[in-house]
C-alpha cells in the first residue's frame, strides 16, 4: 500500500466563511456529548449547584478564548494550539503540548462513544425494543467465548465505523456545520420549552424550584463545584476549532474574536437552561442516578407522549443525544488524527504518520493509530475518560496562555490583526484559573479516580520516552556536524528546522530527512486538505511515495 507525503507547495484558502459560519463551528464542537453525558455526573458531585458548574466553566474558558483569538490571527498555521507552541517554544515543549492534545482528543472520543451507547439504548427503549440502559446485559462473542457488555460493544462499533469512514474520506463545509448545529440547538430548545411549560403541573416531574433547595447538598460545601468543574470542562472544548480556519474567515480581525465569544455566550446560556430544566424536573438525585443518560431520562419523564411518529416526546431529546454524541465523536476522530498528522509532518512522530494516502487523500495512518487508542480507551469508566480529557485540555490551555505572553515579549513588533484587550490581565487570569482547576482536578483524582491519574502520568512518561528515543535514533543515523551553523534536525531542547522561538511563521522551513521514517513533509502544508480538494487530473498533493 502506498502513502503520499505532502508537497512543498503552499495553498492560500479563500475567505468564504462569515461570522455565522465561524460561530457555528465553535458551537457545533462544544454542544456535543458533554452536556448529555456529564450533567448527571456533575449533579452527583455538586447536587443542584451543577447549574453553577457550567456557568463558571464558561467564564474560565472565555479568558483562554482571548489567547486563542490573538494567536490565530498572528500565526495563521494549521494545527491549532500545537502550531502556536511549535512556533514559540522549543522542540520538547511543542512535542509535549502536541502529545497532550492528541491524547485529550482520543480520550474525548472514548468519552463520546461511552455517552452514545446508553443514549442509543435509551432511544430503543423509548420505542419498546430494549429494557432501560441499566437493565441491558452482555453479549457473548462466539469465537473467543467472552461476554461483553452491550454498551461497551456499541461504543466499540461507533468508534470503528467513524474511524473507517474518516480513513476513506473526510469532507465538511461551513454550511453543513451550520445546519447540523442549528438542528442540535433546536432539539435542546424544545427540551427547555417543555421543561418550563411543566411549571405548576402538579406531576412528580413537573418543574419546581424546590429541587434547587438547598443549592449544595447537606454533606458538601460550595467547594464541591470545583471537582465538578474539572470533570465537565471538556464540555467547553471546541471553540478553539474556530482558530483553525482563520484564513478562511472574512475579516478575521473582527470575526474571529466575535465568533469565539458569540459561540461561548450562546453555549453557556443553552447549557444553563438545559441543566436548570433537568434539575428542576428530575431533581439532582434523580439526575445523578440516571448518570450518562441524565438528560435523556429527564426528557422522557416530563415531555408529552403519544405524538405521531416520534411516539414519545422524550425521544426527540434522546435522538438529539445520540446525534450529538456521534457528531462529537466524529469531530474528535478528525481532530486527534490532524494533531498526530501535524506532529508527524513536523518530524515529532514517525514520519509515515504525516503522510496522506495516495488514493483517499486522508491522513490514513494518523487516523488508524488515533482510532486504535480510542478503541482501547472505550473500556475505561466514563468518569475516568472525562477526567483525563479535561485534565489534558486544561494543561494545554495553560501552555497556550503562556504562549501569548512569550510571543508578546520576544516579538513585540509582530503584526497582530487582533490583540487581547487589557493585556496582560486576561492570559494571566486564564493561567491562574486553569492552574486552579488543574490542581483541584488532580487532587480529586487522587481521592476518587487513581486510574485516571495513573494513566495520565503514564501517557506523559510514554511521550517523553518516545521523544528522546526518536531523537536518539536520529542522532545515531544522522550525526550532528561538529561545527557550523544551525539548521536541520531536531535536538532534545531546541527547535527543529523552521520552528521554535524566533522563527517567522510566514517563512518556508527547510525540509529535513527523517532517518526513522523517510516521510518528512513541509510544515506549512495544510493537514486538513483531503482527497475532496483534488482535481480531476490527479491529487492536489503530490510528492514522494513510499511503500509502508
Amino acid at each position: 500500500m502506498y502513502y503520499t507525503s505532502m508537497s512543498q507547495g503552499t495553498r492560500k484558502p479563500t475567505a468564504e466563511l462569515g461570522l455565522l459560519d465561524a460561530t457555528m463551528i465553535g458551537m457545533g464542537a462544544m454542544i456535543g456529548a458533554g452536556i448529555f453525558v456529564l450533567t448527571g455526573l456533575a449533579a452527583e458531585i455538586s447536587g443542584p449547584a451543577a447549574l453553577l458548574v457550567f456557568v463558571l466553566n464558561g467564564i474560565v474558558t472565555a479568558f483562554t478564548g482571548l489567547s486563542y483569538a490573538e494567536l490565530a490571527a498572528s500565526i495563521p498555521k494549521s494545527g491549532g494550539g500545537y502550531a502556536f507552541v511549535r512556533e514559540i517554544f522549543d522542540d520538547r515543549s511543542s512535542f509535549l503540548l502536541g502529545w497532550m492534545l492528541w491524547f485529550a482528543y482520543m480520550i474525548a472520543g472514548a468519552l463520546y462513544a461511552l455517552g452514545f451507547a446508553p443514549n442509543f439504548i435509551e432511544l430503543l427503549h423509548v420505542y419498546g425494543f430494549t429494557p432501560k440502559p441499566g437493565a441491558v446485559g452482555a453479549i457473548a462473542l462466539p469465537v473467543i467465548s467472552i461476554d461483553i457488555p452491550v454498551q461497551l460493544g456499541l461504543a466499540f462499533v461507533a468508534v470503528s465505523l467513524l474511524v473507517a469512514v474518516n480513513a476513506v474520506s473526510t469532507a465538511a463545509s461551513g454550511s453543513a456545520e451550520t445546519f447540523f448545529t442549528i438542528t442540535k440547538v433546536l432539539i435542546l430548545l424544545i427540551f427547555i420549552l417543555f421543561g418550563y411549560l411543566s411549571v405548576g403541573g402538579g406531576e412528580p416531574t413537573s418543574f419546581t424550584l424546590q429541587n434547587f433547595d438547598p443549592l449544595f447538598p447537606d454533606d458538601s460545601s460550595a467547594l464541591s463545584i470545583l471537582p465538578a468543574m474539572g470533570l465537565t470542562f471538556i464540555a467547553f472544548e471546541g471553540y478553539d476549532l474556530i482558530t483553525t480556519v482563520t484564513e478562511e474567515v472574512e475579516n478575521p480581525r473582527e470575526n474571529i474574536p466575535k465568533a469565539i465569544f458569540l459561540s461561548l455566550a450562546a453555549t453557556v446560556i443553552i447549557y444553563a437552561l438545559v441543566v436548570s430544566v433537568a434539575i428542576g424536573t428530575l431533581g439532582a438525585s434523580g439526575l445523578a442516578q440516571a448518570g450518562e443518560a441524565g438528560i435523556a431520562a429527564a426528557a422522557t419523564s416530563f415531555m408529552p407522549t403519544g405524538l405521531p411518529i416520534i411516539k414519545n416526546g422524550g425521544a426527540v431529546i434522546v435522538f438529539g443525544a445520540v446525534f450529538s454524541t456521534l457528531t462529537a465523536l466524529n469531530a474528535v476522530v478528525i481532530a486527534s488524527s490532524r494533531v498526530a498528522f501535524a506532529m508527524g509532518r513536523e518530524g515529532q512522530l514517525i514520519g509515515s504518520i504525516g503522510n496522506l494516502h495516495h488514493r483517499f487523500g486522508t491522513p490514513f495512518i494518523a487516523i488508524i493509530v488515533s482510532g486504535a487508542v480510542m478503541l482501547f480507551s472505550v473500556a475505561l469508566p466514563t468518569a475516568s475518560a472525562g477526567n483525563m480529557s479535561s485534565l489534558f485540555f486544561l494543561l494545554s490551555f495553560i501552555i497556550v496562555n503562556f504562549s501569548v505572553i512569550k510571543l508578546r515579549r520576544e516579538r513585540p513588533d509582530m503584526t497582530r490583526p487582533y490583540t487581547i484587550p487589557y493585556y496582560p490581565a486576561p492570559p494571566i487570569i486564564g493561567i491562574v484559573l486553569n492552574v486552579l482547576l488543574t490542581g483541584v482536578l488532580v487532587w480529586y483524582l487522587t481521592q476518587t479516580d487513581q486510574l485516571a491519574l495513573l494513566l495520565s502520568v503514564g501517557w506523559i512518561a510514554l511521550g517523553l520516552l518516545a521523544y528522546y528515543g526518536l531523537n536518539w535514533l536520529r542522532s545515531r543515523s544522522n550525526p550532528a556536524p561538529s561545527s557550523g551553523g544551525g539548521g536541520g534536525g531536531s535536538t532534545p531542547d531546541g527547535p527543529t528546522s523552521g520552528s521554535g522561538s524566533g522563527s517567522d511563521p510566514n517563512s518556508d522551513p527547510t525540509p529535513t530527512s527523517d532517518p526513522v521514517d523517510a516521510a518528512m513533509t513541509d510544515s506549512d502544508s495544510d493537514p486538513t486538505l483531503s482527497r475532496d480538494t483534488d482535481t480531476q487530473d490527479g491529487p492536489a498533493h503530490t510528492g514522494a511515495q513510499e511503500e509502508v
